[in-house]
């Protein structure tokens, strides 16, 4: 709540990192700390972490890589969802280290994540480059671990319980 009433963790160049398993609520909790960011007149850009790492690469390819690093500088703020789900080649964890590097102490990253850093080997090729991206990003950063049950699962269990309303039949009777 603390980040949501002031912004000042966003001048300087701090991180959230929200970690927990699938359904917590990681990208709601994302997208509502994003919109009171937008209500305190900051920039603020919301992503998929796939969809990102691809916009990173195909700018790489075209040699647009540094273009498009200093575009995303305009906000103050990207939010990176699901980074877990980013596939491991050198490709993609090469672009998304760049910009990990990139946004270093100038400007601040929300990162939702399924696994905790320990895991974070299946995320880089390389454990050294594993290593450079966390030491990064946890410098200047709220860590916050979500522990508890899917919502999504909660709300199965509870439909599950709940009895449907039987239907009955209704007959109408004509006036004359």
């Amino acid at each position: 709540m603390q980040l949501t009433d002031d912004p000042s963790w966003l001048e300087r160049a701090e991180n959230l990192l929200l970690f927990g398993a699938s359904g917590v609520g990681k990208s709601h909790l994302a997208a509502a700390v994003s919109r009171r960011m937008l209500e305190f007149g900051k920039r603020v850009k919301f992503f998929s972490a796939l969809a990102l790492v691809q916009q990173l690469q195909q700018a790489k390819l075209h040699l647009q890589l540094q273009l498009l690093l200093k575009k995303l500088d305009r906000f103050d703020l990207l939010v990176l969802d699901d980074l877990g789900y980013v596939k491991k080649s050198d490709a993609e964890t090469s672009v998304l280290f760049e910009l990990i590097a990139h946004r270093y102490e100038r400007r601040s990253l929300l990162i939702t994540a399924n696994q905790p850093f320990s895991q974070w080997d299946v995320i880089f090729t390389d454990s050294m480059m594993t290593v450079a991206a966390v030491d990064r990003l946890v410098h200047h950063a709220l860590i916050v671990e979500i522990q508890t049950e899917s919502y999504r699962k909660q709300s199965a269990v509870v439909r599950a319980s709940t009895p449907t309303p039987t239907t009955k039949a209704v007959s109408s009777t004509a006036r004359s």
